[in-house]
């Protein structure tokens, strides 16, 4: 068997680039430090080559993968040579080793981006912010080269052929699911660097914020896809119809994205009225390090899940290591630095100011329960106080009302002014989404349900009120111009993106509350003639077939399904399938997806009498929730997109600015 040198190319390509990634973290930031343009020169060219040689390395193991090159242990372990071409490409990020290497090269690849489109930046800052970055893809390649090599070879016994990729990572979900969220992790990461040079620098103003709010919102659109993507299939792969299972590597990444959407907003208050800087500052720190902690749980082994890879103690031992240096060292340069950014700003308890300001801690506090159920159980057993597990019961109970009251005050917070705003002002624009809300809200679950469910209702009520509020903003900013159209013309993209997200946010709490409290599941017993009835939905079992795919045999039932009274009827297939490298079965449900509905088919086992367990479940409003998250990120995107952006911002303080013109006050 021929022995390819690919896999060398790649592992010595991952040392120079770990070496760059040292010049790009050490020279610059030395040179912002002692004023040496030479040093922080260094900078952007150290972005580029560590970007290029990590890229080289990511695609020498691409390269194994798609040669089926068993020799190298990472190919072997994760792939086959019956698996598809498009499964190995995302075997390559469906194991440990090929992950990291992944985060790696998106970490580069945000650098690359932070230093190409930073060129009306101060040289200073952005030898700070790349010199950051350089230290963290530093820790990142090192991690990778010390316990984490994906080219080690398995000489001389080299396999004929390999183990398989997980069949539960053979899907099209694999494929988009990690890099969008890693892309969302890896893109905090940029506003970590904004925020610690910051500090460094001794400033923070209106001009670094607007630097910085660009970064956050793109990388919190890139994890809200990530985490929607996870929630999706999950749903339709794991067989169990469930959108979001409080696993402890879904709580992983939630945790940043609800520290990064409370720091969009403070972002927003300190370019808008520069008020929240300390604030600020630390939700950039923790949000990066919520995003290593989630790294942590998730390749240190210390987790079981479906979503976890289990691992050695060093590679956890190296995480933790690198997520105290980051934590340690942001929050000390945080101390000695941050009395000198700080300046108070006044507003009062009635103010968007202070809704803003009572949001974000809602959405800290969210964080800490999240965060307390999650670590807790792992800290009793790593302490040998016992074990314990905590579930979704605990989770709902604090998480939903927190919710709730998130809700309420997004709803004020739309029409109230900055600084300071009268009782009357806010009752007058409020009273009659108020009352909308309520009775549209306790009306509507009448109209498409058997029965009235309050839980429904409460979440109606509240995403009425979020939404209602929203329309009467864009009422008022029309009705004050010359013209409807021209009034419309005149909103920010930013103003376009923060109403599509808080819409996306509305169409998420519909989605979630319908479909847990108007799912229909039943568990039957079904042979070929027989029929059951679900919702209104008569599904009858035609047929049971078999099929070979690529890599796999199945057991194929033919379902028919017919809506009341209805002559017209269609087909749903659901599969069982049998993986043949690792003899693993695995379920392929069946799905016929709508706007309003989902209707949902497993087949379950084998009953030996030609009779089968099957799943049958109807999902009202169940595709709303990913609606509701790719309108959130598609409103984060628009807000980037703001011609404000792309334009250097003024150093001066936003305290000295006139107040914000009729029809732009919102676009915060």
């Amino acid at each position: 068997m021929q022995i390819l040198m690919i896999p060398e190319i790649g592992h010595y390509a991952l040392v120079i680039a770990m070496l760059m990634a040292a010049v790009q973290g050490v020279l610059p930031l030395a040179g912002a430090a002692t004023r040496r343009p030479l040093w922080m020169a260094y900078a952007r060219p150290m972005a580029a080559g560590q970007l290029l040689f990590v890229a080289i390395a990511y695609a020498c193991l691409t390269a194994s993968y798609m040669l089926d090159d068993f020799s190298v242990t990472n190919v072997a372990n994760n792939s086959n040579s019956m698996l598809p071409w498009y499964y190995k490409l995302s075997a390559v990020w469906g194991n440990h080793e090929g992950s990291v290497l992944l985060w790696s090269l998106l970490l580069a690849a945000w650098g690359y981006f932070a230093s190409r489109f930073s060129r009306e930046l101060p040289r200073d800052m952005v030898a700070r912010v790349l010199g950051v970055l350089g230290l963290v893809g530093t820790g990142f390649l090192a991690f990778v080269l010390v316990t984490s090599n994906p080219f080690e070879r398995l000489l001389p016994n080299v396999p004929g052929d390999g183990a398989d990729l997980n069949p539960l990572l053979q899907d099209i979900g694999l494929i988009m699911h990690p890099p969008m969220l890693y892309m969302g992790y890896v893109g905090f990461s940029v506003v970590f660097a904004f925020a610690i040079a910051a500090l460094l620098g001794g400033r923070l103003d209106a001009a670094w914020a607007r630097w910085a709010r660009p970064w956050t919102n793109l990388a919190w659109a890139f994890l809200t896809v990530g985490i929607a993507l996870g929630s999706w299939w999950a749903y339709y792969e794991l067989g169990w119809g469930g959108w979001w299972f409080w696993d402890p590597v879904e709580n992983a990444s939630l945790l940043p994205w609800l520290t990064g959407t409370a720091l969009m907003h403070s972002l927003a208050v300190t370019e808008k009225r520069g008020a929240f800087k300390s604030w600020t500052l630390l939700l950039a720190i923790f949000t990066f390090s919520l995003s290593l902690l989630g790294t942590f749980l998730v390749r240190s082994g210390v987790l079981t899940s479906v979503h976890a890879f289990a691992n050695d103690p060093s590679r956890g031992q190296f995480i933790l290591m690198l997520l105290g240096i980051t934590v340690g060292l942001s929050l000390l340069v945080f101390a000695l630095r941050a009395p000198r950014v700080g300046h108070k700003v006044g507003f009062t308890w009635l103010s968007r100011d202070a809704l803003l300001l009572i949001n974000n801690i809602l959405l800290v506090i969210m964080t800490i329960t999240v965060l307390m159920g999650t670590v807790y159980p792992l800290l009793l057993d790593a302490l040998d106080l016992g074990k314990i597990s905590v579930g979704p019961p605990y989770f709902n109970a604090l998480f939903v009302p927190l919710t709730l009251l998130l809700a309420l005050f997004m709803g004020l917070g739309q029409v109230a002014r900055w600084k300071q705003t009268p009782v009357s002002l806010l009752v007058s624009r409020l009273w009659l989404a108020a009352v909308g809300a309520v009775v549209l809200g306790a009306a509507l679950p009448l109209l498409f349900a058997e029965r009235w469910s309050p839980a429904v209702a409460i979440g109606l009520i509240a995403a009425l009120w979020i939404v209602l509020p929203m329309l009467r903003d864009l009422f008022e900013k029309a009705r004050n111009a010359s013209s409807v159209g021209a009034g419309l013309k005149k909103l920010s993209l930013a103003y376009w993106g923060m109403q599509l997200g808080h819409l996306g946010v509305a169409v998420t709490i519909v989605g979630v509350a319908v479909v847990s409290n108007y799912s229909i599941e039943q568990n039957v017993r079904m042979a070929p003639g027989d029929s059951v009835e679900v919702a209104g939905y008569t599904f009858t079992m035609n047929e049971l077939s078999s099929r070979q795919g690529a890599n796999f045999l199945a057991d194929r039932a033919n379902i028919s399904v017919q809506h009341g009274d209805s002559s017209r009827s269609f087909a749903m297939n659901p599969e069982k399938r049998l993986y043949l490298a690792t003899r693993m079965p695995m379920s392929q449900v069946a799905l016929r997806p709508g706007f309003l509905r989902d209707l949902y088919v497993a087949m379950g086992e084998d009953l030996g009498d030609g009779s089968w367990a099957l799943r049958v479940q109807y999902k009202p409003f169940v595709r709303w929730l990913w609606l509701g998250g790719l309108l959130m990120a598609f409103g984060g995107v628009l807000a980037v997109a703001d011609k404000r952006y792309r334009r250097l911002a003024t150093a001066r303080d936003p305290e000295a600015r006139a107040a914000p013109a009729p029809g732009r006050e919102a676009s915060a």
